[in-house]
């Protein structure tokens, strides 16, 4: 049986019987594949790095025995000071597990191979999972699994994580590593050189005669401890200088930098020792679609291809299934509301929630957002995201942001949800929140529609144009800004050059509809109870009430009719219905006389009208999963700062507008 995916738990707070077992690796080696197969859970996984920021924990049993299986951030090492390395070495020591699978790459053995023998100096018992071996005969590469295994001295199996390959052999392994007893995937022991070996053999015994018979820190060998100490590892220092002082020389400075450069020659011996033969040449591709000349009209397709993609089949869907659920479930779900709560306010407005906050999640969640996660996931899984980021990494730093942001923010054309969603892939949550600021200021294809629905149709397109272009310049200053004020470490953007694969269809359709539930289970629940909120403001002729308040900002300020403000309430919760209802509260304040927009309100009006509409927060939809991904507190400013700068750029284009005579 399979728990649900946690925070791992420290060897102290583990169930006496359950074995814990470490999964560690390079970024995207396929770790988290792995951990899925291992596990039956659903971690995020991409061919792109750093998806696995934090350690992830499921409980499960294979066979008989409980098992807790531990999945560690993607990293290089385990000595530095960095987020990765920091947090999977501090879950390795406190985890303490009974086994280390340590999955590495076929395709680059040798820069894989530097973690594994870092786990072995540690002292973990280690079994290898060698991942990627379809596409290391994809690239010629041909490694001996046996002689690898000889040479290190522990397991070896053979895997292909994305198929589910090799993953009940690498089961079998550690539960045969376990049950042969304490040496087994110990591996061969590695010296180090003269001068390394000699300060081991100084601080073992130091170390020796400080504990006597005690335990040392996180079941470390007393080897172990002594070559962590000199590689500077911080947690198993602080934890040493508790049982006594360690005496360090002074040239103790320069061995870290000795030991990693032995410990990668070491690694390049064992990969070439098993290696038969190896095209490695770079990727054609990858040089393809990150050289300027041709990388960027590629780019400039892929974002043509994603944006029209969600623009046409987003919108195909839409009308497809709005349609049918009004065609066939709507009339029988409102005669059934009806026959319970009665045909008055209460019954309108319950249809309000059930009826038209359903048909509002079909018209954004099934066509935009499900359509996004399968783009997401076959650009993910292609690799492809590595080649946008690498290639306008240097125009995205002048907004504090990494290449990786550029797809979320193109997807924003077609919906901001998904593209919010798609923001994970970025480093920190400042870049997040420079990022999904961005977003929401850009028009997706409901506030597009009210563009060209209105201020094209109306007003003509040259106005539409500048509509455009005042969003793009609110977007580039409020990227700068952000990039000034904001605190916090601007991070270069350091990437690995990973080839292209083929995506795996049933990976992109698990992570698809992993992402899909996710979001209707947050989001859904929202978009119904803002239904029935604004439903009741509606049928109760309270929203009349709130003309008055709202007159000052909305009449004399944005110098545009009431009705216009109740319009902006309202298309908080859908922007595509802005129009229609825009058109409804005139013929109630005006009369049948009103035909279209433009029969109460002129161009300046219409101009104004899109641009606050186009400028401040989305929909509910939006900031529900703004709180999500970045907590409700940056989503209260994040909100209310696009509704400070619609209320700016359309009071003073109102003005302007009104005084050149429009």
């Amino acid at each position: 049986m399979t728990t649900a995916v946690t925070t791992p738990r420290a060897a102290a707070d583990r169930e006496a019987g359950t074995l814990a077992v470490c999964l560690a690796g390079n970024p995207n080696v396929g770790k988290s594949s792995l951990f899925n197969c291992l596990t039956g859970a659903a971690c995020d996984t991409a061919h792109c790095a750093g998806v696995t920021t934090t350690a992830s924990s499921v409980c499960t049993r294979w066979r008989r025995h409980a098992v807790e299986v531990i999945d560690l951030p993607g990293t290089y090492a385990l000595e530095g000071h960095a987020g990765d390395q920091r947090v999977g070495r501090a879950a390795l020591l406190e985890a303490r597990p009974d086994v280390v699978v340590a999955v590495v790459d076929a395709t680059n053995l040798a820069r894989n191979l530097y973690l594994v023998l870092q786990l072995l100096d540690l002292g973990y018992r280690v079994v290898v999972a060698l991942n990627l071996v379809d596409e290391a005969r994809r690239r010629n590469i041909d490694i001996d699994a046996a002689v690898l295994a000889r040479d290190l001295g522990v397991p070896v199996v053979r895997t292909v994580a994305s198929k589910g390959e090799g993953v009940e052999g690498v089961m079998r392994t550690v539960l045969a590593v376990v049950e042969a007893g304490d040496g087994a995937g110990r591996g061969r022991r590695r010296r180090y050189g003269p001068l390394v070996e000699e300060r081991i053999d100084e601080l073992e015994g130091q170390l020796e005669e400080r504990v006597a018979s005690r335990e040392l820190p996180f079941g470390l060998s007393s080897r172990a401890a002594a070559l962590a100490v000199l590689e500077g590892d911080p947690e198993t220092t602080a934890a040493l200088s508790e049982l006594g002082e360690l005496h360090i020389d002074p040239g103790d400075e320069a061995l870290p930098l000795l030991i990693a450069r032995q410990r990668h020659d070491v690694a390049r011996r064992l990969a070439e020792a098993c290696t038969a033969s190896a095209d490695v040449a770079p990727d054609t591709w990858w040089r393809i679609t990150t050289t300027p000349r041709t990388g960027l009209p590629i780019l400039g397709g892929v974002v043509a291809g994603v944006f029209t993609v969600l623009f046409v089949v987003g919108g195909f869907l839409s009308g497809i299934l709005t349609n049918a659920w009004e065609a066939t479930v709507s009339p029988l779900l409102t005669d059934l509301v009806t026959a319970i709560f009665g045909g008055g306010a209460l019954g309108r407005t319950v249809l309000w929630g059930v009826d038209g906050g359903v048909i509002a999640t079909l018209a954004i969640g099934i066509p935009y957002i499900l359509t996004f996660y399968v783009l997401l996931a076959l650009l993910e899984d292609s690799g492809y995201l590595n080649a946008a980021a690498f290639l306008t990494d240097r125009v995205m730093h002048r907004f504090g942001l990494h290449g990786r942001a550029v797809i979320p923010l193109i997807a924003a054309l077609g919906c901001n949800v998904p593209a919010i969603i798609g923001t994970r892939t970025l480093n920190s949550m400042r870049e997040r929140l420079i990022a999904s600021t961005l977003i929401t200021l850009t028009p997706c294809s409901a506030r597009t529609a009210i563009i060209i629905g209105a201020v094209a149709l109306y007003a003509g397109w040259q106005w539409a144009i500048l509509v455009y272009a005042v969003l793009i310049a609110v977007g580039v200053l409020a990227g700068l800004g952000l990039n000034r004020l904001l605190p916090g470490e601007k991070q270069g953007l350091v990437m690995e050059m990973f080839p292209f694969r083929r995506p795996v269809l049933r990976q992109v359709g698990v992570k698809t509809w992993r992402r899909f539930r996710d979001f209707i289970w947050d989001a859904a629940p929202i978009i119904v109870i803002g239904s029935m909120v604004l439903g009741t403001l509606y049928e109760t002729g309270w929203i009349w009430e709130l003309t008055e308040p709202l007159s000052p900002v909305v009449e004399t300020w944005l110098m545009l009719p009431a009705v216009a403000g109740l319009t902006l309430v309202f298309g908080v919760l859908r922007k595509e219905l802005a129009l229609q209802l825009l058109l409804t509260f005139a013929v109630v304040a005006y009369g049948s006389s009103v035909q279209d927009i433009s029969s109460f309100m002129d161009t300046s009006q219409i101009v104004t009208f899109a641009l606050v509409t186009s400028l401040y927060v989305p929909c509910v939809a939006t900031i529900a999963v703004l709180g999500r991904e970045l907590g409700w507190r940056r989503t209260a400013y994040v909100s209310l700062g696009t509704v400070a700068i619609a209320l700016l750029i359309g009071g003073a284009a109102a003005h302007l507008l009104q005084a050149l005579g429009y």
